[in-house]
């Protein structure tokens, strides 16, 4: 038996390094962002240290992984090949990447909240809910085809046997039941209500009212069935006057079946008045809708049945005001962009300009900057004139729109003038501001001969043959005619009217013979 070792003690064998455990990935986002860096082991280091802060192998390893995508190894040598597959095979590169995640891949939940933050086992709950709902709606399918088939008189044929379609009642009851589990799950999974509201527990106790068409009707109307079921629900609850939550989503669902629907829009009104609804949060939703149906009437009439239910309990706090003003002109220029000469939004406008008083140089510079876009919006052009000549600070109050205002500064006028003559100058064929300018000279008093000198630079001799006339504005000859007859030169006022009917605007020749003979009966009176 060998002697025992008396020397020291053997040395204890080096105890292997400490490796740092993975981080648990708590949530679907950070798991798929570990998935994603397991099947692209390189990608973090490139995205820390950067291309050339890499070692030469990991580099190399990096840059070998665009070979794999179809076809791309192909495009080398034989040789380069070998190397290729040899390296690969050596830094065990993975042959199948995942893609980058996105980070709005998951979307989010009926709640607003992103799904992608759901940890694992929500996020598995989630999923297996969207699994059973996607079964249900597949067997749900069947049901109908199957009914469908019954209901043809259809016949499943075999090898041997022959046999119809059927659809008994433990069917139907059966499919009644999925139905309601399905809107079960859609609302849990997207806060949908399903139709029919048969089908919803919450209007259990409400008992629709049809409508009812009398017999013989020559024209009866087709509503579709999701219409006509949320409108029979809608008569049940306005028989009874009930003003509640429930009913705020039966007009939402109705309005976006039928916007035009303007007794169901007066319905919603007085659920927002019984409610106390917050205003602010009607108009955030009613922008939504403004924006989809943007030539609909009840929707602007909406809107302002709610400032003028809100603007009496924010009047005494001006920053509310202000803030109530900013946002307003901010959605009015958006809806404007859609099409600049929506009717509603501009008589709309000018309601919200005398509720909320909004004659300040903001309005003013937002209609100027339209006009700067399209200087031919006549739309623009008259809610200038009306910011301007209807401000109660400096005009007479209910002054005619064609009549003249002693109130108005005179300076006013002058600036308002300068401003026509400018955009006259980029298009002088364009009637607008030819209007505006007569508009104002009439409001502020001022003879039209006083921009004589003006519109005669747009005419060169007139009547002094074909060759020698030039007119570069119709309209600046129209307002010369009128000057010549205000200054009672009477043979020049004539001429302009006729070379308007003969040359330059011969499509309305009997308008300026008309205007002619109107002088010869001014002339004849004196």
């Amino acid at each position: 038996m060998p002697p025992k070792n008396k020397g020291g003690s053997r040395p204890k064998a080096a105890e292997p390094t400490k490796q740092e455990t993975p981080k648990k990935p708590q949530t679907i986002r950070e798991l798929r962002w570990q998935y994603y860096y397991d099947t692209n082991p390189y990608q973090k280091a490139y995205e820390e240290l950067g291309l050339h802060g890499m070692t030469p192998a990991d580099r190399q390893s990096f840059l070998n992984q665009d070979y794999l995508k179809p076809g791309a190894a192909k495009t080398l040598s034989n040789k380069a090949q070998k190397d290729f597959w040899k390296q690969l095979n050596e830094a065990t590169v993975p042959l199948r990447r995942l893609p980058r995640p996105r980070d709005n891949q998951w979307g989010r939940d009926k709640h607003g909240r992103d799904i992608g933050d759901y940890t694992v086992e929500e996020y598995e709950a989630y999923e297996a809910k969207q699994i059973k709902l996607l079964s249900l709606q597949r067997k749900s399918w069947t049901f109908k085809q199957n009914r469908a088939r019954a209901k043809n008189g259809d016949r499943i044929v075999s090898d041997t046997t022959e046999k119809p379609f059927t659809c008994t009642e433990e069917d139907i009851e059966a499919e009644s039941a999925r139905r309601k589990e399905m809107a079960e799950l859609r609302k849990e999974l997207y806060g949908e209500k399903t139709d029919p509201y048969a089908l919803d527990p919450e209007w259990d106790d409400v008992v629709p009212i049809p409508q009812v068409e009398p017999d013989g009707a020559l024209a009866s109307i087709a509503y579709p069935d999701e219409y006509a079921e949320a409108m029979s629900y809608l008569r049940a609850v306005m028989a009874v006057k009930e003003y509640t939550p429930r009913c705020l989503r039966l007009t939402e669902r109705i309005i976006s079946l039928n916007p035009a629907h303007y007794t169901v829009w007066l319905y919603r009104f007085s659920i927002i008045e019984a409610l106390n609804i917050s205003i602010p949060d009607e108009i955030e939703w009613l922008n939504d809708i403004s924006l989809t149906y943007i030539k609909n009437y009840q929707i602007w009439n909406h809107r302002q049945h709610l400032i003028d239910h809100y603007y009496p309990a924010i009047v005494t706090t001006p920053e509310v005001v202000a803030e109530l003003v900013k946002s307003e002109r901010k959605f009015l220029e958006q809806m404007l962009k859609l099409d600049t000469k929506n009717y509603h939004v501009w008589t709309y406008r000018q309601y919200l300009v005398r509720k909320l008083g909004m004659w300040d140089i903001s309005e003013r510079q937002s209609v100027e900057a339209m006009i700067d876009d399209d200087v031919r919006n006549n739309s623009a052009w008259s809610h200038r004139f009306f910011i301007v000549f209807s401000d109660p600070s400096y005009t007479t109050p209910d002054s005619h729109a064609t009549e003249h205002d002693p109130l108005v500064p005179a300076d006013v006028i002058d600036r308002e003038v300068e401003y026509a003559e400018s955009k006259i100058k980029l298009a002088p064929q364009n009637q607008s501001p030819w209007n505006y300018l007569k508009g104002v000279l009439v409001k502020g008093g001022r003879q039209l001969g006083t921009v004589r000198q003006f519109a005669e630079q747009f005419v060169e001799n007139l009547g002094g043959g074909e060759d020698a006339e030039k007119v570069r504005s119709s309209h600046a000859l129209d307002l010369l005619a009128e000057i010549y007859n205000e200054a009672f030169e009477r043979d020049q006022a004539d001429l302009a009217l006729r070379r308007l009917g003969e040359k330059w605007d011969r499509i309305r020749r009997g308008y300026w013979e008309y205007r002619r003979k109107s002088l010869v009966s001014a002339r004849a009176a004196r």
